[in-house]
C-alpha cells in the first residue's frame, strides 16, 4: 500500500508540479464548486482525483487528448468531456479585499500567450497568432490576485488594461506598471523628455521600479511552465479557464 501511494505521488509531483497536500486542496476547492455534479445519470469511469489529475497534466504538459488517453485508460473523448467540464472549476479563487488595501503594493503585465482560436488571438509581435493576458501579482507574497479575460494579441496593454475591468479591482490599491500604462492610474516610470536626460532622482527611481516589477515577470515565467500557456489548443473560453487554472495551481505550489 506505501509503494502505491508513493507511486501516486511521484506521478502527481512529476505531472503537476503540485505537492500531494497542494493537489489535496485544488480537490476540495474543485469537488466544493460541483466537480461530482449531481450524481445522476451515467456515472464517470474515473473517480473526481483522476479526473482532476487528467486535467492538471493536460495544463502542465499540454499533451493532446489521444496522448493522455492511454495514461489513464479512458478514450480521448472522455478525456475532452473531462476537461471541459472540470477545467472552468479550477479557476482561481476569487480574493477578498485585504484590510491593510492602502498597504499593499500590486504590480500588473500584459503576457502574450499563442493560441490556435483565431477568433480570440491575433497575429501579434511575437509572429504568432496570440492573446494579450493582463495578471496582477501582489509584490510581497507573488501570489497571483487576478487575471483578466484575454483580448487579441495586438490589443495594447493599456487598452487591454481599461477593457479587463481590473481597475476596480484594484481601487485603494498601489498598482505598479510599466511604461505601456500611462494614464492608467498606475505608479509607471519615468519617461525622458526630448532631448533631454533624465535628472539623476529620477534614474534611481526607474532603478527601484525596474527592480520591483520583475516580480510579475518571473511569476508569469513561472505560471509559462505550464505548457498550455505556450501553445492553447482550446477554443472559445479555453484559454481563460486555463489561465485561471494555472493562475490558482501557481499559488497553491507557492503558498504552501
Amino acid at each position: 500500500m506505501a509503494g502505491v501511494l508513493r507511486a501516486e505521488q511521484v506521478w502527481i509531483e512529476t505531472f503537476t508540479g503540485l505537492r500531494m497536500t497542494q493537489f489535496a486542496r485544488l480537490l476540495r476547492a474543485v469537488r466544493e464548486r460541483g466537480g461530482n455534479g449531481t450524481l445522476r445519470g451515467r456515472p464517470w469511469s474515473l473517480p473526481l482525483a483522476e479526473r482532476v489529475l487528467i486535467v492538471a497534466v493536460y495544463y502542465r504538459t499540454n499533451l493532446t487528448m489521444r496522448q493522455l488517453g492511454p495514461l489513464f485508460g479512458i478514450s480521448s473523448s472522455t478525456v475532452c468531456r473531462v476537461i471541459q467540464r472540470l477545467g472552468p472549476l479550477l479557476a482561481l479563487e476569487p480574493v477578498s479585499r485585504p484590510a491593510d488595501a492602502t498597504d499593499r503594493l500590486w504590480i500588473v503585465d500584459g503576457t502574450l500567450i499563442p493560441v490556435r482560436d483565431r477568433h480570440v488571438g491575433s497575429s501579434s509581435r511575437n509572429y504568432r497568432f496570440s492573446a494579450n493576458v493582463q495578471v496582477i501579482v501582489d509584490a510581497d507574497t507573488c501570489l497571483v490576485i487576478a487575471a483578466a479575460r484575454p483580448v487579441p494579441g495586438t490589443t495594447a496593454d493599456a487598452h487591454a488594461w481599461r477593457a479587463s475591468g481590473l481597475a476596480e479591482h484594484c481601487q485603494g490599491v498601489t498598482v505598479l506598471g510599466d511604461g505601456a500604462y500611462l494614464n492608467c492610474g498606475m505608479v509607471v516610470p519615468h519617461r525622458k523628455r526630448p532631448r533631454r536626460e533624465l535628472l539623476p532622482g529620477e534614474e534611481s527611481d526607474n532603478a527601484a521600479h525596474r527592480t520591483v516589477r520583475a516580480r510579475v515577470e518571473h511569476v508569469i515565467g513561472r505560471m509559462k511552465n505550464y505548457k498550455i500557456l505556450r501553445d492553447c489548443r482550446q477554443h472559445g473560453d479555453g484559454l481563460h479557464h486555463a489561465v485561471q487554472a494555472v493562475a490558482h495551481m501557481h499559488n497553491l505550489a507557492l503558498a504552501s
